[in-house]
Formats: structure tokens, sequence, C-alpha cells
């Protein structure tokens, strides 16, 4: 197995800005055939016992399904095993998987939701992997989901009531795109009006440990440098960690939107494991107040 390719400083600041990365044509055709041969085996419940095709909640990642199996192998591809690995660590742990199959004129369809009631709000986090094999034309019905929303507080189903958010994103593209959620992203399956069965292979990953740089940190002091500062006094055209994480996405109110910058800023102290990282100095500004506090009730 070619050694794998780890994601860099920007790419990580992507995600925790939108919660997802995207991977066009990552597997090549000839891999998509094949899968396409095991999630047909996959598309209805079958039994875990004597289908190495299912593994169970809790094995080790690198030990889920075969080794000559297509599924198995497109976690090998260096891309996709080096996104992983940088997201959730050195010995990810395979959480579920569920393989979407909807056929050409279904007229069913999820609410939007994220997965699940029980996750916790720390900054610990999942990772969902989407595998769509086969290609999907715009309004095809591909997966909908919110940018940015994996940080918003919310029940599963409590933001179900909404239909049109601004930013939405339907999953349109070739054939073998990956697409890897936070699992907070808000999302939802839709309905199939085209002419083609729709499919779409999920694969839901924890971390075994803390996921402190796990990336590529070759870039790591250059995208990072200055972002302590107030955004008035560093507001510039270059891309570096700040400028990702104050990214306003097109749903949020303005204004509101520098909480989701708080939000991201504790997720980024998470992953870099520097607990005095800042963007435009709401932390810090809060944290000197809370510390003056404390020292004048001893």
């Amino acid at each position: 197995m070619a050694e794998p390719v780890l994601l860099s400083t920007l790419d990580m600041a992507r995600f925790v800005a939108d919660g997802f990365l995207r991977f066009d044509a990552l597997v090549p055709p000839e891999l998509n055939d094949a899968a396409m041969l095991e999630l047909e085996q996959l598309k209805e419940f079958a039994p875990f016992e004597g289908n190495p095709l299912r593994p169970r909640s809790g094995t080790a990642l690198a030990d889920c399904w075969p080794n000559d199996s297509a599924i198995r192998r497109i976690y090998d591809l260096p891309v996709l095993a080096g996104a992983i690995r940088s997201l959730v660590g050195d010995n990810p742990i395979y959480d579920h998987q569920f393989c979407h199959y909807i056929p050409s004129g279904s007229q069913g369809f999820q609410d939007l939701h994220c997965d699940a009631a029980i996750d916790s709000f720390d900054m610990t986090f999942d990772i969902q992997v989407f595998y769509f094999p086969r290609a999907l034309e715009p309004g095809a019905g591909g997966t909908r989901f919110v940018p940015g929303s994996h940080l918003r507080m919310v029940h599963e189903n409590s933001v179900a009531r909404y239909q049109h958010i601004a930013g939405e994103q339907f999953f349109a593209g070739e054939a073998g795109t990956v697409l890897i959620f936070h699992h907070g992203l808000w999302h939802a399956g839709q309905a199939n009006p085209s002419d083609d069965d729709r499919w779409m292979f999920k694969v839901r990953i924890n971390p075994s440990e803390r996921q402190i740089r796990k990336w590529d940190t070759s870039d790591y002091d250059a995208a990072t440098s200055g972002n302590w500062d107030h955004m008035f006094a560093t507001m510039s055209q270059e891309e570096t960690v700040a400028s990702h994480l104050r990214r306003a996405h097109p749903w949020t109110v303005a204004g509101q939107d520098r909480l989701d910058t708080i939000q991201r800023v504790s997720l980024w102290r998470y992953l870099s494991g520097d607990d005095e990282f800042d963007v435009d100095w709401y932390h810090t500004r809060t944290e000197r107040r809370a510390a003056l506090l404390e020292e004048g009730s001893r």
C-alpha cells in the first residue's frame, strides 16, 4: 500500500470552517465498477454473520473488509487514507456503514438532520465518508447538505422543518467522488427524479486518540502566523487559517457569524493543541476577563 497523502494545514482549516471536504473522481472507473458488485450485496439489510463486507461496530478500520475487496482497496487509496488519518488519527475505529440505494423515480426523502441524537457537543468528532460510485447529474436529487452547520448545537431532527437554506448544496459530480463530513453537518437524502438509480455508500469512523496535528504540518507556521490579532488590524487577501475560520456562510445572520468563528477557533485549538490560538481576539478577550474575576475572588 502506498504512503497516505496527508491533508495540509489549510485543508484542515477548510474542514473546520465548512464541515466537509470534497475529492472529485478520487476512485478510478475500474474500482467503481468492482465496488458496485459489492454494494449490490449491501443494499439490503444482510446479516453480519458470514458476511465479510459487513464489519461489526468497534472493529479497527484497518481490519475492516477483505484485503482483495473493492471497498478495502478504496479505503487504501493514498488520498482517502491520508485524509482519514489527518482527521481522526492513526488508529481509527469503524462505527457503522450504510448503502443508500435510491431507485429511479423514487419519491422518498429524508428530512434535514444531523447524526445523531446521542452525539455530544465537545470538540472531539467522528467523520462520515460518503462515496458515490456512479456519476450524478445536477437535479438528480443528490445528498443535500449545509456547509458550516456542523458546529451549531441542534438535536438530531430539530432542523427537519427547514426546506430551503441559503448556501445549501445538493451533491452532483463524477463517479468515484468522495465527500468527508464532520459528524454534525446537517444533511438529507433526496428523492430521485432521474432515470438512473442512485447509489451512495456511507461509513462513519471514530477516533481512538486525541486528534492533535495528525496532518502534514509543514505549512503550519506560514498558515497560522499573526492570527491572534483583531480582524480590523489583520484583514488581508492571503489564504490563512484565520481567513478560513472567519468566513461567513450565506445562511448565517450578519454579525452572528462571529459566534461560528469562536466555535471554529475552539475546534482549531483542539486539533492544533495550541490553547492560545485565536482569531479576532474573541477567545483571548473573554479569557482575560475570566482570569481577572478568578484572581479577584481569591
